[in-house]
């Protein structure tokens, strides 16, 4: 995928009960996960960006809003790109897939929100090619409500 998906829980029901799943939700590309908490509705997490790195997140208590923007330039990216956004939580089964070539940001909308991500890329190779941006550079995060 080249482009931010957003995968919704399938539900199965019958006479014995309920099955969510995410049959569609292929897993291998990823080689580690972790989990990111904010206590409080202040703390913005913003802009990681990976030009290589491809991330998934689902949030596991509370609510977070999940920013994305394409890069145009690694070195020198236009303050006129356009983010987008998800608001996910708890209460809603769903992973976030962000690709390679996308910086990423997020907030708790929450306190004591918790969010799991998951990477295809190792703590090391991340590291080497992560590039940081100011977190008001293409969102204005204290908008989303």
């Amino acid at each position: 995928m080249t482009t931010p998906f957003l995968f919704t829980e399938e539900i199965f029901r019958d006479h014995r009960g309920e099955i969510g799943a995410f049959n569609s939700l292929d897993l291998s590309p990823f080689k580690r996960t972790y989990f990111i908490t904010h206590d409080n509705v202040r703390t913005i997490r913003a802009w990681q960006a990976h030009q290589y790195e491809s991330k998934l997140f689902k949030v596991v208590k509370g609510m977070f809003v999940v920013g994305f923007v394409k890069i145009d330039n690694f070195e020198n990216p236009s303050g006129d790109l356009k983010a987008d956004y998800k608001i996910l939580s708890e209460g809603k089964n769903e992973f976030l897939f962000i690709p390679k070539g996308y910086a990423n940001g997020l907030k708790a909308l929450e306190n004591n929100s918790t969010i799991q991500v998951y990477s295809d890329f190792s703590l090391d190779d991340s590291i080497k090619e992560k590039i940081r941006f100011n977190p008001g550079k293409w969102l204005n995060w204290n908008d989303i409500k």
